[in-house]
C-alpha cells in the first residue's frame, strides 16, 4: 500500500519535508539566541547604571571604546575647553530645550565632547554659559556616539552655525578645527545656571520592540515547522485513502471513449422505408 513513497512525486516531498524541518528549527533556535542575548544586555545595561554613581571614576583612555560595560560608567578628563556647540531639540523632564556641548582639548590634540548642561527654550548662543578658561578637570558619565533618528536623536539637517543635530565624531569633525573621540560625556553637576543631562542606556540593549520582534518570530519558525509536519501527514493520509479506494473498486470509472455521445444515442435511423 506504501509503495507510493518510492514514486518521483513522493520523493520530491520527502526530501522537502527532511530540509524545511531541520531550517525551520535552526531558525527559531537563532531568533531565540537574539532574543535571550537582548535580555543580557538589557540586564547589563541595569547592572551597570544601578553601580555607576558608586563607582570611581577612571582615566578616560582606558574606557575606550565605549562598549555596554563602559557606557554609562564615571569617567575622568584633563584639558582646556574649546570650541561650544548648541544641540538643539532635546527634552529634559517634559520640557523642550537644547544641550550646551563644548569641545574638551586633551592631551594629544583630541578633543572629547561634554554635555556641559540643559537649557529650556529654543537654542540660544548669548544664554548659553561661557566654559571656564584654564585648565580643567571634568568628570561625567561616559556615552557612545549617536546615531541621527534614534533615541529621540534629530535627523534634521541644515541647523544654523554653532549647531549639531547628534553628539557624535562624524557629526563633529566638520564643526570642530580638531579631531574628536568617537564617545563623548555629560557632567554629574551642570555648570552654572544649567541642569545636568542624565545618561542613557546604550543603544539595541532595552527590551524593546525589537526584541520580542525576535520572540515572536521564534514562535513563528517553529508553527511553520509544525506545518509542514502536519500538510505531510495530511498528503499522506489521503494518498492511502486513493490506494484503498482503487484497491476496492471504489473510484469512479474512466470515460470510455467508444461510448457513444448522448447526441448520438438520441438520433433516429433513417431507413430506406422511411424514405419511400
Amino acid at each position: 500500500m506504501y509503495r507510493f513513497l518510492l514514486t518521483p512525486r513522493w520523493w520530491g516531498i520527502n526530501v522537502f519535508v527532511l530540509l524545511a524541518i531541520p531550517f525551520c528549527i535552526f531558525m527559531g533556535s537563532w531568533q531565540l539566541g537574539r532574543f535571550e542575548d537582548r535580555v543580557n544586555e538589557h540586564r547589563t545595561a541595569d547592572a551597570a547604571a544601578s553601580t555607576a554613581g558608586t563607582d570611581p571614576a577612571r582615566p578616560l583612555a582606558s574606557m575606550l571604546p565605549v562598549t555596554t560595560e563602559t557606557s554609562g560608567k564615571q569617567a575622568i578628563a584633563k584639558g582646556r575647553y574649546g570650541k561650544q556647540l548648541l544641540v538643539p531639540g532635546r527634552e529634559l523632564d517634559g520640557r523642550s530645550g537644547y544641550y550646551v556641548l563644548t569641545l574638551l582639548r586633551v592631551d594629544g590634540g583630541k578633543a572629547l565632547p561634554v554635555v556641559r548642561g540643559w537649557l529650556p527654550g529654543t537654542a540660544d548662543p548669548a544664554k548659553a554659559p561661557a566654559a571656564p578658561t584654564g585648565e580643567v578637570t571634568v568628570t561625567g558619565a561616559l556615552q557612545a556616539s549617536e546615531s541621527p533618528g534614534s533615541n529621540g536623536v534629530s535627523s534634521v539637517g541644515g541647523l544654523p552655525a554653532g549647531q549639531t543635530a547628534a553628539i557624535s565624531a562624524a557629526s563633529l569633525v566638520n564643526l570642530v578645527p580638531y579631531t574628536p573621540y568617537d564617545a563623548w560625556i555629560t557632567l554629574d553637576k551642570a555648570d552654572s545656571g544649567m541642569k545636568a543631562v542624565p545618561p542613557t542606556a546604550p543603544d539595541n540593549t532595552g527590551l524593546d520592540l525589537k526584541a520580542f520582534q525576535n520572540l515572536g518570530y521564534t514562535g513563528e519558525w517553529f508553527v511553520f515547522a509544525g506545518f509542514v509536519v502536519f500538510m505531510w501527514f495530511r498528503l499522506l493520509r489521503r494518498e492511502v485513502e486513493f490506494v484503498r479506494d482503487a484497491e476496492l473498486g471504489l473510484l469512479p470509472d474512466a470515460p470510455d471513449d467508444e461510448e457513444k455521445k448522448p447526441e448520438d444515442a438520441g438520433a433516429t435511423t433513417v431507413t430506406p422505408s422511411a424514405t419511400a
